[in-house]
């Protein structure tokens, strides 16, 4: 077995319900993976600013980013790809969620360069739970007239709906001209066409000579699927979805509580995969 890049997604992933993990184990961890030149990648729909605040505690550069769900993939303060949507997509949306949900409130967070906006019609709560997911938020009266790259369009849903069946019906109404996709936590994001959490891990491969067959990645929502099914060894969550759990083969050691993802990577690096020895990770 030979792994070059391990590649995790954050919330419901690698970090705990309260967004910590296991700093020490990291920290080591990291140590590791550098002696034997294997690349750790976080992979996030979280926007790189906060993707990276949350490695702050073991020297966020010893990470590579690939942040809003694959719009924007940095390493080391280098832009390696990006992905924006247009100002014309982003009106037609608009007017597909004023068409189809007028009677539905729902929140609009546009994610770019320079922070995410939201309207200025937003509450003071609904700004303080934004903060708690983007460190710069700015209130704006049309969203049309931002200046500055946009990478992600997220719908946020009030809690108890099923954005599933939303999902299904903006993948009806823009096809393959804008990638649709479920974040968790009721948020549905929409990026460039063809941008994914795969597209950054792929980026990053023909930048460093890594073939799928040499990473590895961990993930529990729908906006991992396209990167778990590209990598050798994809492991889903314990306490991902059921429908996560009949799309990928392998489960985590443990679930993101109980530092899954650190467990599954050190088994890994001592061999776990080698002579058939994956066993210990069917479901």
């Amino acid at each position: 077995m030979t792994i070059k890049l391990i590649a995790t997604d954050m919330d419901g992933t690698l970090l705990r319900d309260d967004r910590t993990f296991d700093y020490a184990r990291m920290e080591n961890l990291l140590d590791e993976l550098d002696e034997r030149g294997i690349h750790f990648v976080a992979a996030s729909g979280n926007q790189y600013t906060q993707l990276r605040s949350y490695f702050n505690p073991v020297n966020p550069d010893r990470v590579t980013y690939v942040s809003d769900n694959g719009a924007l993939v940095m390493n080391h303060e280098e832009v390696i790809a990006e992905s924006s949507i247009t100002n014309e997509q982003i009106d037609r949306v608009i007017d597909w969620n004023n068409r189809v949900n007028a009677k539905l409130e729902n929140l609009i967070v546009l994610s770019g360069h320079n922070g995410a906006y939201v309207s200025n019609h937003a509450t003071p709560e609904v700004i303080s739970m934004v903060k708690s997911f983007y460190p710069i938020v700015h209130q704006v009266e049309k969203f049309k007239e931002i200046e500055d790259n946009i990478f992600r369009f997220t719908f946020v849903w009030p809690q108890g709906v099923d954005v599933h069946q939303y999902i299904q019906q903006l993948r009806a109404e823009f096809g393959e001209e804008l990638h649709t996709t479920g974040s968790g936590f009721g948020t549905v994001d929409i990026l460039a066409p063809g941008v994914n959490k795969r597209t950054g891990l792929e980026q990053l491969g023909e930048k460093w000579d890594i073939k799928p067959e040499e990473m590895a990645a961990f993930g529990d929502n729908g906006n991992d699927l396209e990167m778990l099914r590209y990598v050798k060894y994809p492991f889903v969550m314990p306490n991902a979805e059921d429908f996560m759990k009949v799309r990928v083969d392998n489960l985590a050691v443990n679930d993101n509580n109980h530092n899954g993802v650190l467990d599954t990577i050190e088994a890994l690096l001592a061999g776990a995969f080698d002579d058939n020895a994956s066993k210990i990770f069917d479901k």
